[in-house]
């Protein structure tokens, strides 16, 4: 039984509440276009999609991400840094803190999900407005992308969602690349199988239609690691296993073949320091080219402050959820991995 509390704004209301100005719309057709050159191969550079594991503080977030714009400009003529914006949080138990979306203030108790749509456009309209930079966030909630089509240039989709049939059918119809993750078992398989049904055309029903889409040629993997049967982690990102996978996203005949290595998660075992030996071991082997070429990037969990604590906590810039690299940290790796390019 399903108890109705309140019709929720509709994303065409959103957008008019929060708007995404001419400026805007510009700053992002041409941050989607720079994307797809990179995951096509026509751009050499690399994508850094870098922040907070789940964006829980407005302007904490938005100072994190003025500080990438400014290392961003540093950077880009080996780099285009993309902020991380995550504001849905996937829970292995259903409880704790369930992103922005859900709830916009992490401290509350209660639930006002309008509220949190209104507030994550904010947020990210705002980011966009005072760095000049789009983001990437997460298609937990299918249903709940049309609130963001317009303003993101990354959607990623997550290992518990990407053996869905809904999160493969939708990703099949956005216009930006989607980047899927491994599923939390590891399967090479299902991640190709994932792709492949979002690059080719479907047919199917989405918010009260039936709809037509062409196929996602951007779609691309994201490798993660994975856990086993006995709850260890096992990395996926050294050159055998990017090099296996290769050889079968290769053998698939799929379009664009691109990896984006995840540093954290259960490559790093979840402990985020880590990041920065793997992330330098990443670009320590792109010195081959097979692995070159389809490694496209990395994907890493960095906030302002190092670490994380509980929900309740109320240091600035530090993660509710998981653990992250602080902005220090961050700052460093990134100068370098520019100079080992």
């Amino acid at each position: 039984m399903f108890e109705q509390i309140k019709k929720v704004i509709s994303a065409e209301d959103a957008a008019k509440k929060i708007p995404m100005t001419e400026d805007l719309v510009r700053i992002k057709n041409k941050r989607d276009e720079e994307l797809k050159a990179i995951i096509d191969g026509r751009d050499k550079r690399k994508v850094i999609i870098i922040g907070p594991c789940s964006a829980d503080n407005e302007d904490a977030v938005i100072d994190y991400v003025v500080r990438l714009a400014k290392l961003a400009e540093e950077v880009k003529d080996k780099f285009m840094l993309m902020p991380r914006i995550y504001t849905n949080k996937p829970r292995t138990k259903g409880e704790g803190y369930k992103g922005m979306m859900h709830s916009p203030d992490p401290h509350s108790k209660s639930t006002d999900i309008e509220s949190g749509i209104l507030h994550l456009r904010h947020m990210h309209v705002r980011a966009i407005r005072e760095s000049g930079l789009t983001a990437a966030d997460e298609m937990l909630y299918p249903d709940n992308l049309d609130y963001m089509l317009d303003i993101l240039s990354y959607i990623a989709v997550g290992a518990r969602s990407s053996e869905n049939q809904q999160h493969r059918l939708v990703a099949s119809g956005i216009d930006v690349p989607v980047g899927i993750k491994n599923p939390m078992n590891g399967s090479f398989s299902v991640t190709l199988n994932s792709i492949y049904a979002a690059q080719i055309p479907n047919e199917f029903k989405y918010g009260g239609y039936q709809v037509k889409t062409n196929g996602n040629k951007y779609a691309h993997a994201v490798l993660r690691g994975s856990v086993n049967v006995h709850g260890n982690n096992i990395p996926n990102y050294h050159y055998e296993d990017v090099m296996r996978f290769h050889d079968l996203y290769i053998g698939q005949n799929l379009a664009n073949p691109s990896v984006i290595i995840d540093t954290n998660h259960s490559n790093s075992g979840k402990n985020p320091y880590e990041q920065v030996r793997i992330a330098k071991e990443i670009f320590e082997n792109m010195k081959y080219k097979d692995f070159d070429s389809i490694v496209k990037g990395l994907l890493i969990e960095s906030y302002i402050a190092d670490g994380n604590q509980s929900v309740d906590g109320c240091e600035y810039g530090k993660s509710v959820t998981d653990a992250c690299l602080g902005w220090e940290k961050s700052e460093a790796l990134i100068r370098t991995l520019a100079e080992a390019i």
